[in-house]
């Protein structure tokens, strides 16, 4: 493993294989009565979040103090970046602090990069999302979430997606999960399609590890996982497709799409999801709907992450016996 984590094209397949491998190992620790290893005991993470963020934030702090890592919260709202502090100057009090590793989400493409090789702090650096750029550790809960599903927990092991074909459906233009699951699946040999409309596909498309499609219809007799995402109003300054109704009719997942799907296919879905738009309810409500699954997988995605940054070089549970037995 490197020293950070900022985008999913810096994975090999050794690297992504080994950390889903681990999150197997630590997704145990859930089975557990009491959910907490004591690998990372005495290591300081900060969550440094620029931009709104649920499930990313509450996954990445539930996994390190699962871990027993002492863990700092930071929002930018209410604190002195509010008040025009840069990030330089946030990232010299941090490594002021001594902190181990930092979880930045950012609202500018770049800014986990730009943390990670400005030599402002000297801690390993982990990107929850930044921009429309990356966001790699939840590329890795879906391809953990699909080769559960698709493959099997026990005999995924050691295993790659080679050969699995996923659909990725909706909004690319503005979504770093689109961009970091593509990089992924391509590594771990999986047949990617992008289906969106004309409008939300992004320039240079072409150069991308992908097929492109704007025919949903088309994509789904043959496809494993289908995943839709979320229209990002928040990040729109234009009027993308005429309305909501008509994305809906065209890109939207319902019962009667599902249907044509192949039997053992999922679906996925990163949220926050809009119901009646991107998906139904019956389609969110069913039982091939892995978006639960998704969020607890996360929890053991970030633990793995977490542990292989910050040293760990033998198994996870191995690791922490021997530490609980000295």
């Amino acid at each position: 493993m490197q020293r950070h984590l900022i985008s999913a094209a810096d994975l090999t397949r050794d690297d992504a294989v080994l950390i889903l491998d681990t999150a197997e190992e630590m997704a145990r620790v859930a089975d557990r009565p009491i959910k907490k290893l004591p690998t990372l005991r005495g290591r300081t993470v900060v969550n440094l979040f620029f931009e709104d963020s649920t499930r990313t934030r509450i996954s990445f702090e539930a996994a390190e103090k699962r871990l027993s890592a002492d863990v700092i919260n930071f929002t930018a709202k209410g604190s002195s970046v509010s008040k025009g502090e840069s990030l330089k100057d946030t990232a010299q009090t941090l490594e002021a602090m001594g902190v181990d590793a930092v979880v930045i989400r950012h609202g500018a493409s770049g800014a986990p990069y730009r943390l990670a090789n400005s030599g402002w702090i000297d801690a390993a650096v982990i990107n929850a999302g930044d921009g429309t750029h990356q966001h790699p550790t939840q590329a890795l809960l879906d391809a953990f979430t699909m080769r559960r599903r698709l493959v099997g927990r026990d005999a995924g092991l050691g295993q790659d997606l080679n050969g699995r074909r996923i659909t990725i459906v909706g909004d690319v233009l503005h979504s770093r999960v689109a961009r970091s699951n593509v990089d992924l699946l391509h590594t771990l040999g999986a047949e990617v399609t992008l289906v969106a409309p004309p409008t939300l596909v992004p320039v240079g498309v072409e150069t991308w590890p992908c097929e492109v499609s704007y025919d949903l219809d088309s994509t789904l007799a043959k496809t494993d996982a289908v995943m839709m995402l979320r229209v990002q109003r928040e990040r729109m300054n234009a009027a993308f497709f005429p309305t909501e109704r008509e994305y809906s009719r065209r890109y939207g997942l319902d019962g009667d799409r599902m249907a044509r799907m192949p039997e053992h296919a999922i679906v996925m879905h990163p949220g926050p999801m809009v119901r009646g738009m991107e998906i139904t309810a019956e389609v969110a409500d069913s039982e091939r709907c892995t978006v639960v699954e998704q969020v607890a997988n996360g929890v053991s995605i970030r633990m793995a992450v977490l542990y292989l940054l910050l040293g760990g070089n033998e198994p996870a549970l191995t690791h922490a016996r021997t530490t609980e037995e000295k």
